[in-house]
């Protein structure tokens, strides 16, 4: 099919295992796609390690900071170098490789999301109507801390939206607007309300499942904190969480409430895991749930503490917003557009990428 898939990557030194399994991977999607970028962020050794192993199957190219978008100030600049530790490295390598797509449409996927030709296929169809597609990821092992993490997959699922580790997406539409921000935390977000912002459709498919890799236990517990940082994009959610240990104090006066609140977390679980299909996900998982939830109702208040200090911690600095809001983009595109209507003598159109509306 007429479409590449960029990965991009960071890995450290000596993981040969990976390596091979990365091959491996390689090896068997290549068939799905016309072409495959690995943007490659790791160190001069482990680059030329997995230039040897890939070179065959895909182009690996390093990170480039001139892809930076210019819409938010922080590309750049003549005589001015970035700091890396200031910037999102995720959004730097999925540019990178948007950028050196040699195809409109693209698959923008995690080191650690495994997708099969099936997931291509479907994503690729959703794109001749879409500008940007969102599918659901889950674990393809289901190890404890799997089980975990996977609670609040479901429980994203079951309420709404849960942000995979991968997109479709069209070329065009995402350089018409300038890329998104590298200077936030939660990428993913960003990058949907971005293109919905610039006038993209954007499409959730909740029935397009694609693998990811169950998480190391130190990745694991790095993201707890984290991944409660992202939520402070989302005042909704931010204010439900803040909630939930002055619910659990309430609950540990009354128990029958308290055993009542973790019940509910079990049953909003089990009924994500019905909606994304029982089948690739065990029984057990939904039981994890009251954890999680009680994890995040102590995370977020960490999350919250780390925002007053800066931001979030990110590779030796701190990051401090989350995502921006869709007014924020809507007003930045719009003064990004002016320069050029001015220039080109033309009056405003619908918007810079489609026009069209979200369903999302």
């Amino acid at each position: 099919m007429g479409v590449e898939m960029v990965i991009p990557l960071k890995w450290p030194d000596g993981l040969a295992e990976k390596v091979a399994e990365m091959t491996r991977y390689l090896e068997r999607i290549g068939s799905s796609v016309a072409a495959i970028t690995v943007v490659d962020g790791s160190g001069p050794v482990a680059l030329e390690q997995h230039r040897r192993a890939w070179g065959r199957l895909a182009r690996v190219v390093p990170p480039d900071h001139g892809v930076i978008s210019q819409v938010f100030g922080h590309g750049p600049r003549p005589g001015r170098k970035t700091p890396s530790s200031h910037l999102n490295g995720k959004v730097l390598g999925a540019l990178t490789g948007i950028h050196a797509s040699r195809h409109e449409l693209v698959i923008l996927a995690d080191d650690d999301v495994r997708h099969t030709g099936d997931s291509i296929t479907r994503l690729v169809s959703a794109l001749a109507g879409a500008d940007l597609v969102r599918p659901v990821n889950l674990y393809d092992t289901w190890p404890w801390q799997a089980q975990w993490d996977g609670a609040r997959s479901l429980m994203n699922i079951a309420l709404g939206t849960d942000w995979p580790g991968t997109f479709g997406l069209r070329r065009s539409a995402v350089l018409t607007c300038g890329g998104w921000s590298a200077d936030v935390l939660f990428e993913n977000l960003e990058l949907w309300r971005t293109v919905k912002a610039a006038g993209g459709r954007v499409v959730g498919l909740g029935d397009v499942v694609v693998p990811r890799q169950a998480p190391e236990i130190t990745q694991f517990w790095s993201q707890r904190v984290r991944q409660a940082y992202d939520d402070l994009a989302q005042p909704g959610r931010l204010l439900v969480e803040l909630g939930i240990l002055p619910m659990v104090v309430l609950g540990a006066r009354r128990p029958a409430s308290g055993a009542g609140m973790l019940a509910l977390a079990v049953l909003v679980a089990a009924w994500g895991r019905r909606r994304v299909g029982a089948g690739g996900v065990p029984r057990t998982v939904p039981l994890w749930a009251p954890v999680w939830v009680l994890e995040r109702g102590l995370c977020i208040w960490v999350a919250m503490a780390s925002r007053l200090r800066g931001g979030a911690r990110y590779h030796g600095g701190r990051l401090p917003r989350a995502a921006h809001s869709e007014s924020e983009l809507c007003v930045r595109l719009v003064a990004r557009e002016r320069p050029r209507q001015a220039e080109d003598n033309s009056t405003p159109g619908e918007g810079p990428v489609t026009g069209k509306q979200s369903n999302d």
